[in-house]
Formats: structure tokens, C-alpha cells, sequence
């Protein structure tokens, strides 16, 4: 981030309002019965699930309104799910209902339904999502179902507004109206941050992301644990879908083009590079390695840092920050000392070694205070020092020449 870098990858899943975009509120839902389902029904719903993936597959849209009922403002909703998911490069779309959650009330019937989707390229595996749909009966139309309610208590942007999609060399792009005409300066940086990140990252990756750049925050600011707690401060942030890595951008880095979004960029590219080997190791480890390899490409006056950290650097640090307080107020402070600590281990040990460190680090039941001690003869502390001095020499040469 261009003042916070607080990025570290979610933990969480994401969790927003049901009542987004295609969704309906469970509040319509009605209460119902569970009753064992009779066999038929399922089979009818079942039908229309399946002809529901057909005719998505083959964009077709007056047969996906004629399978849609319930009032205008849900199929308007619906219409603009469908005019968002046929722009991606679908792989796998399937619905699986589950007979036991079927609830009739009269002839009206809710079900629980796991959704399926794979985008092509960009997700390892198919992801899977918990939703609620209503069907109720087509008139003159026996044995037959339209769907009037969907209910998702995780919705991606396609499930939540109009979108935009534009796709570029390993990466595609999800766009809103008011972010789309910068389009085609964010897909050239990503294009050139996976370059960058795939020359210092020495783990087998895709190469290849999905970036969310909307105009609204709406699904930014519902994201939960995340680092500082408040999404509004996020300059971007990487998160897990089923096995894959994403990130989002804040709104106002999305209209900003130049070096500081590339950093930020890269910075993010490297927490999707890594995945989820950086899961368990110290967080001050796993910034410090993406601010490290963000700023690679830059000369080292334009690698800019928080003036935060060369105040902290000036005062005397005598610690590493710990994972509960490292988004604190003083994350600023904490990301520039997180990321030279990480210089420092490069210098001192060789390019390998913040890698080498990762690695041992990510081990299941390491210590990281053992690991720098018997692996590197070293310690949090001296660190801390290290990086100090090194920001003092760069940043505040008079001050570092003390």
C-alpha cells in the first residue's frame, strides 16, 4: 500500500451482506416445513439447475429470463448476474441442491444449493459456494420451476453489481463502470509485476491473478480480518478463493496510476505468488519478504518509505513487532522496519537467505526465535538493529553517520 502496505493474506473467508446484488434477503424466505422431498421436485428442480448452467454456458439471455421469476427488482438483479458471469472464462459451472434442506411452504420450495465455478487460467481448483434458492412453479408449465430468490452470503463483485471484465497475459481484470478506462494501464502493471515476482520468487506458482479494481468500496469495506480491522484502509489486500490467491484494490489506488501502484502491485503479486507458504511465519516476515521484492525493480532512491520508519529508526528500535500489534497505529513504522530487516538478511547472508528463512520458518512447529538463532546466528532484536542502521544510511544519511 502507498502509505501502509497492510496486505498481509486473509485467513478468512469473505463475508458480505446477502442482500448484494443477485442475492435476496433471507428475511423473504419463507419460513416453511422440512419435510422429506418428494422425489419428483427434486428431479424438477435438479432440471432447472442444470438448464441454468446450460444456458449460461452458451450466453443465452431471453432463455435465462424465461427461467427466472419473482419480482422486478430481483430479476433485474439476476439479469446482471448473468450479464457478469458470461463475460468470464468459465471452466466448470455446476449446482448441487441438498434434498434435506428442502422447505415447502405451499407450492414454494427453498433449498440449499453449493454452487460450483472454476474460472479457466486463474483458479487451481473449482470453487465452491453455499447458497439459498427459491423455486417456485411455472404456470401452464407442470413439473417445472422458476427461480425467484438466491441467497449467497459470499458474494464475488459478479454477484453484486455490474462488472466489467477485461483480461490481459495472466491476468484478469474485474472492472466496474467507473474503473474501467483505466483498464488497460492496470493489466500492462500486473503483466509486468508477475514478471518481476516470478524472477525473485523461487516457489511454483500460476503465474496468473485475478485482480478486483471496482470504483466502489462495497466489497472492500465487507471484508472481515483484515490487518488493522478497517478494509476502508487498505490500500489493497490478497485473499484466499478456494486454493487460489486474489486481491482487491482500494478505490483510491485504482485511479492512480504510476510507480507506487506498480510497487503496490508487486507487493501484492508476491503474497499470491507465495500462497499459503507464508501462513504460519512471523507477519513482520512475510511483509517484510513482499516489500522486499516490490520494490526489486527500483533504483535504490526511489524506493520510497513510510517517513514513520526513519523517525522510529532515528528513536532506536529495540524489537520486531509482534504479530498482534504489527497493524497497530504504528504500521507505518512497522512495514518499513519489516521490510529492511528483511534488506538486511539478504546483505548479511546472501540473496538466498530471506528465502532460506521462509522456508525454515514455515515449517510446522518451528520457533522462529530458534530458527534465527541456530540458523542464521541472529535474533529479532539484532534485526531490528540492522534495520535501523540501514534506513539511517539511506534515508537520513547525517543521522546514520552518527
Amino acid at each position: 500500500m502507498s502509505n501502509t502496505r497492510r496486505s498481509h493474506l486473509l485467513v478468512a473467508a469473505l463475508l458480505l451482506a446477502a442482500t448484494l446484488g443477485g442475492c435476496s434477503s433471507s428475511d423473504d424466505d419463507p419460513a416453511g416445513v422440512v419435510a422429506p422431498a418428494p422425489h419428483d421436485v427434486v428431479k424438477a428442480i435438479d432440471r432447472a439447475l442444470d438448464s441454468r448452467v446450460r444456458v449460461v454456458r452458451r450466453a443465452d439471455p431471453e432463455a435465462f429470463a424465461r427461467q427466472i421469476g419473482g419480482g422486478r427488482a430481483f430479476r433485474e438483479r439476476q439479469e446482471t448476474w448473468f450479464g457478469n458471469v458470461t463475460q468470464l472464462p468459465i471452466a466448470r459451472l455446476a449446482y448441487r441442491l441438498d434434498p434435506g434442506s428442502l422447505v415447502r411452504d405451499g407450492d414454494t420450495y427453498t433449498v440449499e444449493v453449493v454452487q460450483t465455478l472454476q474460472l479457466a487460467g486463474y483458479d487451481d481448483a473449482p470453487v465452491t459456494d453455499e447458497q439459498r434458492y427459491r423455486f417456485e412453479p411455472m404456470e401452464r408449465h407442470a413439473g417445472r420451476f422458476l427461480v425467484t430468490s438466491v441467497t449467497d452470503a459470499h458474494p464475488q463483485p459478479w454477484d453484486a453489481g455490474p462488472i466489467e471484465v477485461r483480461e490481459g497475459a495472466g491476468v484478469l481484470g474485474i472492472f466496474d463502470a467507473g474503473s474501467v478506462d483505466g483498464a488497460s494501464s492496470l493489466l500492462d502493471s500486473v503483466e509486468s509485476g508477475i514478471a518481476v515476482v516470478s524472477a525473485q520468487v523461487p516457489y511454483a506458482w500460476s503465474k496468473s491473478v485475478v485482480v478486483y479494481a471496482l470504483s466502489d468500496p462495497a466489497f472492500l469495506d465487507t471484508l472481515e480480518d483484515v490487518p488493522g480491522d478497517d478494509p476502508g484502509d487498505l490500500d489493497a489486500v490478497a485473499f484466499p478463493v478456494g486454493t487460489s490467491t486474489r486481491f482487491v484494490l482500494n478505490p483510491t489506488i485504482v485511479g492512480r496510476p504510476g510507480r507506487e501502484r506498480d510497487r503496490l502491485v508487486r507487493h501484492e503479486l508476491t503474497h499470491v505468488a507465495i500462497g499459503t507458504h507464508d501462513d504460519e511465519v512471523p507477519v513482520w516476515l512475510a511483509e517484510g519478504i513482499a516489500e522486499y521484492v516490490s520494490v526489486r525493480p527500483l533504483a535504490p532512491q526511489d524506493r520510497r518509505i513510510p517517513q514513520a520508519a526513519v523517525t522510529a529508526a532515528e528513536a532506536g528500535v529495540a524489537d520486531l513487532p509482534d504479530d498482534a500489534t504489527f497493524n497497530d497505529d504504528d504500521s507505518d513504522a512497522h512495514y518499513g522496519l519489516a521490510w529492511w530487516a528483511v534488506e538486511y538478511v539478504a546483505e548479511a547472508y546472501g540473496d538466498d537467505a530471506p528465502w532460506q528463512l521462509l522456508d525454515a520458518m514455515a515449517e510446522p512447529g518451528a520457533d522462529p526465535t530458534a530458527v534465527l538463532r541456530d540458523q542464521f546466528g541472529t535474533s529479532t532484536h539484532e534485526l531490528a538493529r540492522q534495520a535501523d542502521r540501514l534506513i539511517l544510511a539511506l534515508y537520513d544519511p547525517a543521522e546514520g553517520s552518527l
